[in-house]
């Protein structure tokens, strides 16, 4: 059976596209990786992609619709049927957004819609919440916004500070952001005006998602 072609847009240093493609080297995954698009020619992300054989693309464009033009070019060229952001730090033209509705997915560190847009470890901190964690979500035009795939939590401590907070987080995104994938390229997800149904639920291995076990894997 044929693998989804998923095209990956980066910015920086790339490891949530690290973790899809540790993911997509099992060959029972049901997606691969066929394309990666940076708007910085220093992401260190391109060197992963290099490092597994991908495709890379660098479009190194302020302006958006110009940008929007050049990816959806070469997305469609390159047969990809979802496209993942993976820490892509700049805003999409609304046209592109539309284009790949349903199709086009985003991570972010924070319990959505709790915590949208820059520093959502650093709003978490200043908040003085227990739980914080990550959000796969479907994209739309307004920033950190559309139907929720699938969340993981992860405990606050009380000495946290940015750096700790977001390295938790990051470790919980890593197991997230490929199981997300996954349920999409299985044909597992439906959405209904703004939630999504999972076709037979959340597959156990989502321990990440137990704020009971968060707790436990924490400092005790």
């Amino acid at each position: 059976m044929a693998r989804l072609r998923v095209g990956v847009l980066i910015s920086g240093r790339g490891s949530n596209l690290q973790a899809l493609i540790d993911a997509a080297a099992d060959p029972a995954y049901p997606a691969e990786i066929v394309l990666v698009i940076s708007n910085l020619p220093e992401a260190l992300g391109l060197q992963r992609a290099a490092q597994a054989g991908i495709a890379r693309q660098i479009i190194a464009e302020p302006d958006r619709t110009v940008f929007a033009t050049a990816a959806e070019t070469a997305l469609r060229q390159s047969g990809v049927e979802l496209v993942a952001l993976a820490g892509f730090m700049r805003l999409l033209d609304t046209s592109f957004v539309e284009a790949w509705r349903d199709r086009m997915v985003n991570i972010h560190p924070s319990l959505l819609p709790a915590f949208p847009g820059l520093h959502p470890q650093r709003q978490a901190l200043a908040a003085g919440v227990r739980f914080s964690g990550c959000t796969v979500h479907f994209v739309r035009a307004e920033i950190d916004t559309g139907p929720i795939i699938a969340q993981a939590v992860v405990p606050v401590h009380d000495d946290d500070d940015q750096d700790s907070l977001a390295a938790r987080i990051l470790a919980a995104e890593h197991r997230l952001y490929p199981l997300a994938v996954r349920l999409y390229a299985e044909g597992r997800l439906r959405i209904e005006g703004n939630r999504v149904i999972v076709a037979g639920g959340m597959p156990p291995d989502i321990a990440a998602l137990n704020p009971l076990e968060a707790l436990a894997s924490g400092r005790g």
